[in-house]
């Protein structure tokens, strides 16, 4: 395979726009999620689409041993990795004390670890070869406190800071680490969060982007060797809201939004 692109969390939302974004654009894929079915049914969309071969790897991020498993397999198949995309993320909702503590560790090793892992492992190679691109998939939430999704805020706020350091330290070496950092997006994220009541999800304060949209952003930016890819100028002005408020302002706000109606 050429011009090969690895993407996380590639069975839905976001990650699924991204593999078509990358096939259109000429890279076979690596295909990874937990849902078997959904990938080797996305693998036979892009071929019938564009042509494209795509490899499904089945993976579930949240065991702590799977991203160097995942790296094994592509090094034993000899893939040469020209993108590595790492999109596979979740969200808990409700009071840290209430939230079942292995769903929050569960997400720390989805959001944070498998990431962080990942771009180490993957970066070395790309090093070697002085070529390679990576997007990290974050959000706005990253630069955010984030009462009632305490977790999540915080996990893409180490994405957030990690690709921004990551960017500068591998400036001139051939390599490219982007972060993308929609806002809310149309997805299965809010059912998965348990979110469908908050004052979010119900539309009443802010508009939501197609996971298309965000997804063309994050793949043009990424190409680009955009370091930080900010989809919309809503999200721009609450990235630049959060820079400028006082955090407890900000704090106030965002545990309005996430709060539940039933």
């Amino acid at each position: 395979m050429s011009k090969l692109a690895l993407i996380t969390g590639a069975s839905s939302g976001i990650g699924l726009e991204l593999a078509h974004c990358f096939a259109r654009g000429g890279h076979s894929c690596i295909l990874v999620a937990r849902r078997r079915e959904r990938l080797k049914q996305l693998a036979l969309d892009l071929k019938n689409a564009y042509g494209c071969d795509a490899e499904v790897l089945v993976a579930d991020l949240a065991d702590p041993a799977a991203p160097q498993q995942l790296y094994l397999q592509v090094k034993q198949r000899q893939y040469n990795i020209d993108v590595l995309v790492n999109n596979a993320g979740f969200g808990n909702t409700g009071r840290f004390d209430r939230l079942s503590l292995q769903d929050e560790l569960d997400l720390m090793h989805v959001n944070m670890v498998a990431p962080g892992q990942l771009c180490r492992l993957f970066l070395s190679d790309f090093v070697r070869r002085g070529r390679g691109r990576v997007l990290n998939v974050a959000s706005v939430a990253g630069f955010l406190p984030g009462p009632l999704m305490a977790s999540y805020y915080a996990s893409k706020a180490y994405v957030v800071s990690l690709s921004r350091a990551l960017q500068l330290e591998f400036q001139g070496s051939g390599v490219t680490v982007s972060v993308l950092c929609p806002g809310p997006t149309k997805t299965e994220f809010f059912e998965r969060a348990d979110m469908q009541t908050t004052e979010l999800a119900r539309g009443r304060l802010m508009l939501m982007d197609s996971a298309a949209v965000v997804a063309e952003a994050g793949y043009r930016g990424t190409m680009k060797g955009k370091p930080l890819i900010i989809p919309g100028l809503a999200n721009k002005f609450i990235v630049l809201a959060a820079c400028l408020l006082p955090s407890v302002w900000s704090a106030r706000i965002v545990k309005r939004i996430n709060r539940r109606h039933r």
